[in-house]
């Protein structure tokens, strides 16, 4: 059976409109998150394990650049920590048929901006308009 073998990008692409969110595709997309996911917790792993490494370093400037160091892995790892979430959120979406579909508009948000952004949750012109919304209102 056909959706036994593993797709690539390519064949996602070139599957026709009538196909989109087939049973592959959405496979093919649980399966990219939960590979992104994966990846993700490891580096979490790795971030706890190197900061219980902290040395101490009777230079202030080492002791500077190692602060600094630490800060921008901690604020890189809660980027990740937020980007779990809408992996989780993904892939529930997957679950309950909703996924590929823009959350305003019902549209297919695509295959190109899956692939891109396999998280997103609203189409290009749906993310432009709320974009434009808050660099107008402040929302």
């Amino acid at each position: 059976m056909a959706k036994a073998k593993k797709l690539t990008e390519a064949e996602i692409v070139k599957m026709p409109k009538s196909e989109y969110m087939n049973a592959a595709q959405l496979n093919f997309f649980r399966e990219r998150l939960l590979e992104l996911q994966r990846q993700l917790r490891e580096n979490a792993g790795a971030t706890t394990e190197h900061l219980r490494e902290l040395s101490f370093a009777p230079d202030p400037a080492d002791r500077a650049t190692l602060e600094e160091e630490h800060a921008l892995e901690l604020r890189t790892r809660d980027r990740e920590r937020k980007l779990l979430k809408k992996i989780d959120a993904a892939l529930a979406r997957i679950d309950d048929g909703s996924y590929g579909f823009c959350e305003e508009t019902g549209e297919p948000i695509g295959i190109q901006r899956l692939l891109a952004r396999p998280t997103a949750t609203l189409t290009i012109e749906a993310q432009e308009r709320r974009e434009l919304k808050q660099k107008l209102y402040g929302e």
